[in-house]
């Protein structure tokens, strides 16, 4: 809401994912739940399926997501739901013979005019306002922590051999660590959650082309089709929401009708 009460944001939200080139299995998973303000891509680890289960574990364990009634009981409900996935995919994983499993989660909830961007792992959650691009999640990998060190330049890190070793998933460990930003939401901002199968071909600036005035289905759908264009090596995933004013007073703070959809 602005400071005069007069109106809440509504969403124009886009979603697809493609199993690539290369890959026989889309191990990614989206969430896309606009009336409750969350959406979400899920980036799965592990063979024989096993990262496809993972994040689906995630993806339908954020669907049960109801309501909220502030950012704060969001998250809350938010960080609830990873923790039931984190303990689910360690149980199959025990089930399968304790094979390797887990998976990435980049979100966005949205309430009223503030939002909370939450990650773990290299999956990344864009903001793109006034005709530039942020990065607002910063991606725990090995590569970034050499990034960070100045061990590695920017252009080596895009070579690196263990560049998708990533340090942080959902159920690879027991005690769970999601990383959280918040900030203000802007009319006209457009956020784009995405799995590394897209930022592996694409660039930022790209990206931000991309976006310009399209519908957000029409963004996912150009970039999936440039990724492949580029040779698509890995599963893609794109979630864009474009927020705009509502004149409307009967939409509730952060939240606007739209339909859900669970995608692996």
């Amino acid at each position: 809401m602005d400071q005069t009460g007069n109106y809440f944001l509504k969403f124009d939200t886009g979603a697809a994912t493609h199993v690539g080139k290369i890959r026989k299995v889309n191990e990614d998973s989206f969430l896309v739940k606009p009336e409750v303000g969350l959406w979400a891509v899920a980036d799965g680890v592990g063979g024989h399926e096993a990262g496809q289960m993972a994040s689906q574990a995630v993806a339908h364990s954020l669907a049960t997501v109801g309501p909220a009634v502030s950012l704060e009981d969001q998250l809350a409900r938010f960080q609830e739901r990873v923790l039931r996935a984190n303990d689910r995919i360690r149980e199959i994983s025990d089930e399968r013979g304790g094979v390797l499993m887990g998976t990435t989660i980049a979100a966005l909830l949205i309430y009223g005019w503030r939002f909370i961007c939450a990650w773990a792992g290299d999956s990344r959650v864009y903001l793109i306002r006034n005709d530039q691009i942020v990065q607002v999640s910063r991606d725990h990998s090995e590569v970034q922590e050499l990034l960070d060190q100045g061990l590695i330049g920017p252009e080596e890190a895009k070579s690196w051999p263990r560049r998708n070793v990533i340090t942080r998933a959902i159920g690879i460990f027991e005690d769970l660590d999601v990383e959280t930003r918040e900030g203000e939401v802007e009319p006209g901002d457009v956020f784009l959650i995405c799995s590394d199968g897209l930022t592996g071909h694409v660039p930022d600036h790209d990206i931000l082309s991309a976006v310009g005035f399209q519908r957000s289905q029409d963004v996912c759908d150009d970039l999936i089709a440039t990724t492949l264009d580029r040779g698509a090596t890995d599963n893609v995933s794109i979630v864009v929401v474009r927020c705009h004013r509502a004149e409307r007073t009967n939409f509730i703070p952060g939240h606007a009708a739209g339909e859900s959809k669970v995608a692996s």
